[in-house]
Order: C-alpha cells, then sequence, then structure tokens
C-alpha cells in the first residue's frame, strides 16, 4: 500500500532552514507527482509545491524565491527545502500524491518558526 512519511520538521528561528524529507513506497515513484502542502492553525491546508515526473516545478506565491522542492528517484524521496523562514509558516508540513484517483497523505511534520 501508498506510504508517505514526513521527516525534518522542528523549531527555527525566523531567518533559518530546515529541509524536509518524504520517503514514499508501495507504488512506483518516479511515475507521480509529488506535492507537499501545510496547514496553520485554524486555516485550510494549502499547497505549497509540486514536483511532476519529468522534475518540473511550481511553488505557491508566498514561498517563492525560498522554498525549493526536489526528488530522488533512485531514493524514492521528495524533499522540501525551506530558506529564509518567517513566523507565517508555521505550520504542519504534508506530503502529498495521488495514485489512481486516490489522494495519499503523510502524517504530518510540524514546522515552528519562531524566536
Amino acid at each position: 500500500q501508498v506510504s508517505l512519511v514526513e521527516s525534518g520538521g522542528g523549531l527555527v528561528q525566523p531567518g533559518g532552514s530546515l529541509r524536509l524529507s518524504c520517503a514514499a513506497s508501495g507504488f512506483i515513484f518516479s511515475l507521480f507527482t509529488m506535492g507537499w502542502y501545510r496547514q496553520a492553525p485554524g486555516k485550510q491546508r494549502e499547497l505549497v509545491a509540486v514536483i511532476t515526473r519529468s522534475g518540473n516545478t511550481n511553488c505557491a506565491d508566498s514561498v517563492k524565491g525560498r522554498f525549493t522542492i526536489s526528488r530522488d528517484n533512485a531514493e524514492n524521496t521528495v524533499y522540501l527545502q525551506m530558506n529564509s523562514l518567517k513566523p507565517e509558516d508555521t505550520a504542519v508540513y504534508y506530503c502529498n500524491t495521488r495514485v489512481r484517483s486516490i489522494d495519499y497523505w503523510g502524517q504530518g511534520t510540524q514546522v515552528t518558526v519562531s524566536s
């Protein structure tokens, strides 16, 4: 079965960096678009960045120039490099993919940006 496991979250000061990882299994990773979403307290889950199977990427306007999504098909892993973090980036970050019209999510990893 499809499994997505995020890691790399934590507490960081404003201006700092974190790299999130999502280890995938149970499907042919290289064939599917992968995405990172986030959900802040009291807010709806929102798309942060996506990467297609061919490596094309797109990011939300709020993170452009600061966040970079990438993938390693040999390791079945998708990454989110987050630089110049701001307090408003505080959220639970989720990895996502859609296989056979079904959305799959990881358990999430907490990112807290605070001094």
